[in-house]
């Protein structure tokens, strides 16, 4: 009878045999390190920062050095001013070109200021986008993480009344072996024996299949059965106001202003189209020619040469006007959807505090709840070892005990999964 007590009292997750241990933090400082989607968002902001340069935005000048040589075979028939003709067939001529040249653009309607501020704002939307995926995936990892202890307090639940019905089953042998009980009474405590074995295997499964789920998140290579000691206790410290005034925090609303952002410059950048462009230019440059016959045999040329480039746009059929205004429309939708996205994240707080708040305040109940049920199933037990008590009377104990136990375990876990909810949406989860 001591040993079911102690069962039914001590509500702590069942632990296993495995290869390792491991922490809530250690989980997720490995996901952090090893998980693909934050690997392709880090690769995604590398390839942002990059970008993010005045070359990339056509401020910077132009270098290329360029050479060609030609052969070529011709026939030839020239006659000159002064009367004289050259007829020749298959004249060889080459020609040699070669150079290098400098162009840079001194003004385009200030396009490459908005291009460069347009990269800057990728780049920043893409550390956004990469702290999102951070934080989700640490979400993901503590929402699996603590699923495996729910998982391993049903599996205590199950063992502590699979343990009640092996003392049923013990005291009902021995009635029968002094000819006191009858064997329908063994039957049902054997039958009781059996479910209680198959729903722990099965409930064994089902943590080994969590533990894997948690791995994959995790990013390992070799797949192994970790041991996790530890329980769930929710924050009762979270207040909705604080969440709501911090919610323009999270990352997707952030990505949402900088994508605004965004479209407003590619709108400046669609405008600068109609401005004037000058371009400068300059370089070295060296021409020869050489033929087997024609007028000029031998051609040779070279020197530095210096330029500018005036464009006016006039009209294009109506393309550049075009162009804005789909841009100022972009603009728009893109205020629109963040606007959206707002009512989005609130109302989300909204219904993940009132779940938040409404399992903390069934915690206490269930656990007195809890307690009650524990100490019914051992009186139960006492009082059918004296004989004043049916199995059925016991059976109505052990499920009464099974299902507050149930009920207490995910009321923590719903409570801790809303906090984690809660932290995510403002950008601050704490392990």
């Amino acid at each position: 009878m001591k040993k079911i007590i102690i069962l039914l009292f001590i509500f702590s997750p069942f632990v296993v045999l495995s290869q390792q241990q491991i922490t809530l933090k250690e989980a997720i400082d490995m996901a952090l390190k090893n998980n693909f989607d934050i690997q392709i968002a880090r690769n995604n902001a590398t390839i942002s920062e990059i970008n993010n340069s005045f070359g990339m935005a056509g401020g910077l000048p132009n270098v290329n050095i360029s050479t060609a040589d030609n052969q070529s075979y011709y026939n030839l028939n020239q006659k000159l001013s002064n009367g004289s003709e050259i007829n020749k067939n298959n004249v060889g001529s080459n020609t040699l070109n070669a150079g290098i040249s400098a162009g840079m653009t001194l003004f385009n309607g200030f396009k490459v200021m908005a291009t460069k501020e347009r990269l800057n704002l990728l780049q920043k939307q893409s550390d956004v986008l990469l702290n999102q995926q951070i934080q989700n995936t640490i979400a993901s990892v503590m929402v699996k993480y603590y699923d495996i202890i729910r998982q391993q307090s049903y599996l205590k639940i199950i063992q502590a009344s699979l343990e009640v019905s092996k003392q049923k089953l013990e005291i009902v042998t021995q009635r029968q072996n002094v000819g006191m009980a009858n064997d329908a009474d063994l039957m049902q405590t054997q039958i009781d024996v059996n479910a209680g074995e198959q729903s722990l295997n099965a409930q064994q499964i089902i943590i080994e299949q969590a533990k894997t789920d948690l791995l994959q998140l995790m990013g390992v290579n070799n797949y192994y059965t970790p041991t996790i000691r530890d329980t769930i206790i929710p924050d009762k410290s979270i207040q909705l106001d604080s969440i709501l005034i911090f919610l323009k925090q999270n990352p997707q609303y952030l990505s949402s202003e900088y994508l605004i952002n965004i479209n407003e410059q590619l709108v400046k950048e669609i405008s600068s189209q109609r401005y004037p462009t000058v371009k400068i230019n300059t370089g070295y440059s060296y021409n020869l020619s050489q033929s087997d016959a024609g007028q000029y045999l031998y051609n040779k040329n070279f020197g530095p040469y210096v330029g500018a480039t005036l464009q006016i746009p006039i009209y294009n059929g109506n393309i550049y006007k075009n162009q804005r205004e789909s841009a100022l429309i972009n603009v728009d939708n893109a205020r629109l959807q963040n606007e959206s996205l707002l009512h989005l994240l609130t109302a989300s707080t909204m219904k993940t505090f009132k779940s938040y708040s409404n399992a903390l305040k069934q915690i206490v109940s269930q656990q007195n709840n809890q307690e009650l049920a524990a100490r019914l199933v051992a009186l139960s037990l006492k009082k059918f070892q004296m004989n004043q008590a049916t199995i059925i009377d016991v059976k109505a104990a052990q499920a009464s005990f099974e299902a507050s136990g149930y009920n207490l375990i995910n009321l923590q876990y719903a409570a801790k999964i809303a906090e984690i909810e809660l932290r995510r949406l403002t950008f601050g989860i704490v392990y």
